[in-house]
């Protein structure tokens, strides 16, 4: 009989998020062990609630989100975006140039499936979102990874970046504020992508679903600074409001799109095929945009104390390093390889979920060159956090390969 097996398109692809480590996680679970995941960016497992206004608007409407909406969305949501967008100084955006979608990564894959032809290539940060990765893959492209230099707190590469141009290369990837580094682009970077981006003619896609999840400093859209370029924005509600099951997000198109108006039908088309995006969700979108402000992210706030944590604990510990994370809710710290000798990060962090019974992400998940980071989540309350840390030291400080 045949063998019934994958698509070949698949074998490219990874999701270490949700990969093999995690796979053995829930076993463990299953089996009554306690395992404190640190894997995924999911705040509401972690205490973090919704503002009460969202609960009350999904209730309001819920009789009518029973029909399907505009594939594009509901238009008072589209307007609401619209209105937030230019609040950011984007260019020449409307109603009809935003799509709702299904959480920010149903949109990117949209955006990737409309765009790209076999061997057509996408620049990406490294480390980046593998969601990324994975969908310019399924849509036939090549990624090609830039490297986000860690002594520079993790901003992009300008050079590697330049090195990494080919005729075929169509659009670079700016994940700011980026996962899983917790970084926050410099406002000179971001200029100096925009330059990069006008002088080979790319169009630049912008994951900002963290721009409202910032401690330090300030968030610049990348695509107000591009007046002159076709600009493509993703962001949604997910993380900075809570409601990452409600999935909710949308992309924006902004800027010069007189010479996109193909790429745009054939985004249109692919939206009308999948109807609409969840409907109630939709309705939350205008409340949730009058928030300008995430308390979490001020000093006082969960999020603000315990990434101040975790990033001060993590320095302490003999042979590992990191960053001080500005933004999002995640950090990428470094493990000394001539300290640990670690040349496989996902058996790192097997053997840490076993031994420690603490879920993280090797590094190489996120499409990092080298087996020497691993992503950390730092929702869970402080307690919680120096538990971890703990475990960690002590893991550490008995691991050898």
């Amino acid at each position: 009989m045949r063998i019934i097996e994958q698509a070949d398109k698949l074998q490219k692809m990874h999701y270490e998020v949700r990969g093999p480590v995690v796979e053995e996680a829930d076993k463990m679970l299953l089996r009554g062990e306690n395992v404190l995941k640190l894997n995924i960016g999911n705040p509401a497992v972690f205490g973090f609630n919704a503002p009460d206004a969202l609960f009350d608007e999904i209730a309001a409407h819920i009789r009518d989100a029973q029909p399907y909406s505009d594939s594009k969305g509901i238009l008072s949501s589209r307007e609401a975006i619209v209105e937030y967008c230019t609040s950011k100084g984007f260019p020449n955006v409307d109603s009809d140039s935003v799509f709702i979608g299904n959480g920010a990564s149903d949109v990117i894959c949209i955006a990737m499936q409309a765009l790209l032809n076999t061997g057509d290539e996408i620049l990406l940060p490294s480390p980046d979102y593998p969601l990324w990765t994975a969908a310019v893959n399924l849509s036939g492209g090549t990624p090609v990874h830039y490297i986000c230099d860690e002594q520079a707190d993790w901003n992009p590469d300008i050079e590697s970046i330049k090195k990494s141009i080919t005729p075929r290369t169509k659009a670079i990837v700016v994940i700011n504020p980026n996962n899983p580094t917790g970084a926050l682009y410099s406002l000179e970077v971001l200029k100096e992508i925009v330059e990069i981006a006008r002088q080979n003619d790319l169009i630049i896609f912008a994951d900002e679903i963290y721009d409202r999840v910032v401690m330090e400093g300030e968030h610049t859209s990348i695509a107000s600074l591009a007046p002159d370029l076709f600009c493509v924005t993703f962001n949604g509600l997910s993380k900075s409001h809570i409601i990452c099951g409600y999935r909710c997000g949308w992309m924006a198109l902004s800027g010069d799109k007189s010479r996109a108006q193909g790429y745009i039908a054939g985004i249109n088309m692919l939206a009308s095929i999948r109807l609409c995006a969840n409907v109630p969700a939709q309705y939350v979108i205008p409340v949730a945009l009058k928030d300008k402000e995430n308390p979490h992210c001020k000093p006082g706030g969960r999020l603000y104390e315990q990434g101040k944590y975790v990033y001060e604990a993590l320095n302490r510990i003999p042979g590992v390093s990191a960053v001080k994370p500005k933004a999002a809710m995640y950090i990428f710290p470094k493990l000394d390889k001539k300290v640990f000798n670690i040349t496989d990060d996902q058996k790192f962090a097997l053997d840490f979920l076993h031994q420690q019974r603490v879920l993280v992400v090797q590094g190489t998940g996120f499409n990092w060159i080298k087996p020497d980071h691993f992503r950390i989540v730092f929702l869970p309350e402080v307690a919680q956090l120096k538990n971890a840390m703990e475990k960690l030291e002590n893991f550490l400080s008995n691991y050898r390969q």
